[in-house]
Order: C-alpha cells, then sequence, then structure tokens
C-alpha cells in the first residue's frame, strides 16, 4: 500500500509540473496580437493553490518555487520576487489544508482570494521598496478578479483530474 501512495505521489508531482509548464507554455505564445486587452487570471496560481488545499503530500515546495521561478524568468517579471510570494502562500495553506477539508468551498474561495490580494500588494509593495517599475493598478486588480474568477473552474479541472483531498486513512497510512 505504501507503494501505491508513493507512486501516486510521484505521479501527482509530475502531472502538475507538466499542466503548470503548458500553461507557462501557452502564456508566451502570441495569441493576442492586436491591442492588449484585459490581463488573464494566473492560472498556475490558481492550481497550485487548489493542488495544495488537495493533495500537499504531493507537491514539495522545491517543485512549487522552480515552477515559479521559471514562470518569472520566462514572463520578465522580477527574478525570484513572485516565486518567493508563491512560496509563502503555499507554506501558509499546506497545514491548513486538513482543517479546511471539512468546510464548504465558498470559504475556501474567500480565502484564497484574500490571500492573492496579500501577495499581489506584498509584491508590490517590495517593488516599491527595491525601487522597482510598479505597473498601473487598474490591470493589477483587474489581474487579481480574474484569477479570483478563474480559480472555482480550476478547482473543477483539478477535481476532474481525479485529485481529491487526502482521506484519514491515507494520512494515517503516511504517518505511519
Amino acid at each position: 500500500m505504501i507503494a501505491v501512495l508513493r507512486r501516486r505521489r510521484i505521479v501527482g508531482t509530475a502531472v502538475y509540473t507538466g499542466i503548470g509548464l503548458a500553461i507557462l507554455f501557452f502564456q508566451l505564445m502570441p495569441l493576442n496580437p492586436g491591442q492588449p486587452g484585459l490581463p488573464g487570471p494566473d492560472l498556475t496560481l490558481c492550481l497550485t493553490f487548489a493542488w495544495v488545499l488537495r493533495r500537499p503530500d504531493q507537491l514539495p515546495a522545491v517543485i512549487i518555487a522552480a515552477l515559479a521561478l521559471i514562470g518569472d524568468i520566462l514572463l520578465g517579471r522580477p527574478f525570484g520576487l513572485w516565486s518567493l510570494m508563491v512560496l509563502i502562500a503555499t507554506e501558509l495553506l499546506r497545514p491548513r489544508a486538513w482543517r479546511w477539508a471539512d468546510q464548504p468551498f465558498l470559504f475556501e474561495w474567500l480565502r484564497v482570494a484574500m490571500l492573492l490580494g496579500l501577495m499581489m500588494i506584498g509584491a508590490r509593495l517590495m517593488m516599491i521598496v527595491f525601487l522597482l517599475p510598479v505597473s498601473a493598478l487598474g490591470p493589477v486588480m483587474l489581474q487579481w478578479l480574474a484569477t479570483v474568477i478563474a480559480y472555482p473552474l480550476v478547482v473543477a479541472f483539478v477535481r476532474a483530474l481525479g485529485v481529491r483531498r487526502i482521506s484519514t486513512s491515507e494520512l494515517e497510512m503516511m504517518g505511519s
């Protein structure tokens, strides 16, 4: 049984990494060559939060940080800043995943929305402190709104992949 759990963990990590890299690939493609419109959601962040809140055992912090750092490099964000914010946020969510498992989805959605807002404010403050150029607040707020709206869709996608909350029996097996 332990081998089955280990295999599920490895497969879950590989699937998360593959989906995350695919999202980054599509973000780099010039799909809208005209004038820029509304900012899209941060689907990688939604995927990370949804996965960590369902199966925190499948996502080591190194994988999350590496994927976020690759995103920083490829998307031209300040190197390591958003990766640090993502890592801090996921490590704040990880121990709470067990306690939030029995609560309705609406509470999870609101908590994730607040955490996203705090992350964006924290990143902006760090950019201001280190005298980096800060983008306008309007597009950042629209991206926050788009990400919050996309979160339930990403959760439904993750659930369709078969990623469900860890059961108490699996938790006991991992502890022994």
